[in-house]
C-alpha cells in the first residue's frame, strides 16, 4: 500500500495583525478551537492487504547520503525475505520528518515490492498514532529518509513508533536509512541537537557542543558503533575519532567504532555481522580500543593509535570479530591528526 502520510499542527494566528490575517482566522476559527490533532492524508498505490512474508534477517542499511545506492535498497529488499527474484514480496515504509513521497515510485519498481508507504512524522504525538504504528509494524523493510537526526530521536524515540521499528528487526526484517536516517541506527547516536559540530572544532574541544543519544534502536550487530555520513567529501574523520574516543572516556564502552561512509555509497549489514560496502565511494572504520591520553572538556583531544581500516565496494568488515590486520593507524596530538587519515 502507497501511502503519503503528513501530520501538521494548526497553530493561533494573531487577528491583529492586518485585516487579511483576520480573515484567514475567521475561515479557520472552526478547528482551532480544538486541541491539534494529528491528520492524515492518503496516497494509494500497490497492494493494500499486509503480504506478512517469512523473514529472514535481521539485516541493515547504513547510507552515506547523497545520491541513493539502489543496489543496497534492493539487497535489503532480498535480504529480509531470503531470496533473489523469487515470488515472495515485502510491505516496505519510508520514515522521514520532512518532505515527501520522493522514494515510493523508484523503490516501487524494485524486485519483490508488495507496496511502499511513506510516513512524514513531524512530533511525539504523531509517533504514537495507532495508524502508524500499525503500518510500521506490518512492514518488512524499513527506511529513514535523510534529514535531521535531532528531529529523529527527539519525535521518535520512546514512542510506540520506535517499539513498531524494533519488532520489524525482531521478525527478521530490514531497517536502513541514509544519511541523518543511517546515523540514527548508531548504539551511539550523535544527535546534533547542540551543533553540526565539524572536525576541527570537535578535535579542539571533543565536549564542546557534542552531545549523544543512547538506548535508540539498539541494534545487536551494530552495538558500540558511532555511524557517520558525508564522510570523507565533508572531512569527518576528526570528528569521528573524537566521538569514539568520547565513549571510551565516559565509560560507555571499552572500545567504540566509528563508521564513517562515503556519499554514494552504503554499508549493508547481514543477520551474521557481516558488513559489505557497496557504491562508488569507501566506508572507513575507526576504532578507538583504549581510554585517550586527553579526552576532557575543554581541551584538545590526545589519542594515540586509532586503527583504520578503509573499505572499497564489494569489500567486508566483520562487526563481531574486528579483522587483526589490514588496518593503518593514526594519532591524534593536541587536536592535530599526525597525517593524513584517509
Amino acid at each position: 500500500m502507497f501511502r503519503k502520510i503528513i501530520f501538521t499542527n494548526r497553530n493561533l494566528i494573531n487577528p491583529a495583525k492586518s485585516c487579511k490575517t483576520a480573515a484567514i482566522t475567521f475561515i479557520t476559527a472552526s478547528f482551532i478551537i480544538f486541541p491539534a490533532i494529528a491528520t492524515a492524508k492518503p496516497y494509494l498505490k500497490g497492494n493494500p492487504a499486509n503480504v506478512n512474508p517469512p523473514l529472514a534477517g535481521a539485516v541493515y542499511n547504513l547510507g552515506g547520503g547523497g545520491t541513493d545506492v539502489d543496489g543496497a535498497i534492493q539487497w535489503m529488499i532480498n535480504n529480509a525475505r531470503g531470496c533473489e527474484k523469487c515470488s515472495s514480496k515485502v510491505d516496505v515504509v519510508i520514515i522521514r520528518a520532512a518532505g515527501s513521497d520522493a522514494y515510493n515510485q523508484p523503490i516501487s519498481e524494485m524486485d519483490g515490492v508488495d507496496s511502499v508507504e511513506t510516513l512524514v512524522i513531524t512530533s511525539k504525538s504523531d509517533a504514537n498514532t495507532p495508524s502508524v504504528v500499525e503500518a510500521v509494524k506490518n512492514a518488512e523493510v524499513i527506511f529513514f529518509a535523510g534529514g535531521d537526526q535531532c528531529k529523529y530521536v527527539e519525535n521518535f524515540q520512546n514512542t510506540k513508533l520506535e517499539k513498531a521499528v524494533e519488532s520489524v528487526s525482531a521478525r527478521g526484517g530490514a531497517v536502513g536509512g541514509t544519511s541523518a536516517g543511517a546515523m540514527i541506527q548508531s548504539d551511539f547516536v550523535y544527535n546534533s541537537c547542540l551543533s553540526n559540530i565539524e572536525s576541527r572544532d570537535a578535535l579542539d574541544d571533543p565536549y564542546r557542543d557534542i552531545d549523544f543519544t543512547y538506548n535508540f534502536l539498539p541494534w545487536v550487530n551494530l552495538k558500540y558503533t558511532v555511524v557517520d555520513t558525508h564522510f570523507d567529501k565533508r572531512d569527518r574523520m576528526g570528528r569521528l575519532m573524537a566521538f569514539t574516543a568520547r565513549q571510551v572516556q565516559d565509560g560507555k564502552a571499552k572500545s567504540a567504532l566509528g563508521i564513517g561512509v562515503s556519499e554514494a555509497t552504503s554499508v549493508v549489514v547481514d543477520r551474521n555481522g557481516i558488513a559489505k560496502v557497496i557504491g562508488k565511494g569507501s566506508a572507513y572504520f575507526v576504532l578507538a580500543d583504549h581510554l585517550p591520553k586527553v579526552c576532557e572538556k575543554g581541551k584538545p583531544l590526545s589519542y594515540a593509535d586509532f586503527k583504520i581500516w578503509k573499505v572499497n565496494n564489494g569489500e567486508t568488515f566483520n562487526l563481531r570479530n574486528y579483522p587483526q590486520k589490514g588496518y593503518y593507524l593514526r594519532s591524534v596530538d593536541r587536536g592535530r591528526i599526525d597525517s593524513n587519515p584517509y
